[in-house]
């Protein structure tokens, strides 16, 4: 009797094996089938993990802190369409892509009260001290052509100008005049919308590019 309980437990096992096998599906016995495809959707693709190398960890890691560093929006110009062609050169060799753009914009005319050409650097320096002695702060050029010069004040007309330089006179400059710094049309501008402090590191290998133009904030 006990031989014929071991025998009949030892068969429940081996038809529960088959039917938990899916051996007996032909036959109509077999167990649901359960599927989640939500959480085989959550699932990481583990193809796409990639260990990284002690040089990938600094690239990235260098990549954040350039995210999170300040950053500073910065023009140049104006340009005309030759020199536009060699900075824009000089920009793909040297600067990430999506980091600059070079605009056309319309740029009004624009008059100085201007004192130059100096014969050298020597002479201007002299008239900057005069000048500092009358409390006088000279501008910067946007024009190379009347480089070495300084400039004591921009006007976005002719009129406005000569009334600056008639009250300059009042006070004893003698040998300033007025000037036309930049005609009025279309020219191409440089902008740097993002400017971190290690991007400004490499902006010295723009110099020879940007044809004496000096870069300045966008406010």
């Amino acid at each position: 009797m006990l031989r014929f309980f071991v025998l009949l437990l030892i068969l429940a096992n081996g038809v529960y094996f088959a039917w938990s096998q899916g051996l007996l599906r032909a036959y109509g016995f077999a167990p649901a089938t359960q599927s989640e495809p939500q959480r085989l959707a959550q699932q990481i693709n583990p193809e796409a993990i990639r260990l990284l190398t002690p040089t990938d960890a600094k690239r990235a890691e260098a990549q954040a802190q350039a995210e999170l560093a300040p950053k500073e929006c910065l023009l140049a110009g104006p340009f005309d369409d030759a020199q536009a062609i060699t900075l824009r050169r000089a920009l793909e060799a040297s600067m990430t892509p999506g980091s600059w753009q070079i605009d056309t914009v319309a740029m009004p005319g624009r008059w100085i009260v201007y004192m130059g050409k100096f014969v050298n650097t020597e002479q201007m320096a002299k008239k900057q001290g005069e000048l500092a002695s009358m409390k006088l702060v000279p501008q910067a050029l946007n024009n190379p052509d009347l480089e070495p010069g300084l400039s004591l004040g921009g006007f976005d007309s002719q009129a406005d100008a000569t009334a600056e330089l008639a009250k300059m006179a009042l006070r004893g400059i003698r040998t300033a005049k007025v000037m036309q710094e930049r005609e009025a049309g279309t020219q191409n501008q440089l902008k740097l919308p993002a400017v971190t402090p290690e991007v400004k590191t490499r902006l010295a290998d723009l110099k020879i590019a940007l044809a004496g133009r000096t870069l300045h904030s966008c406010n």
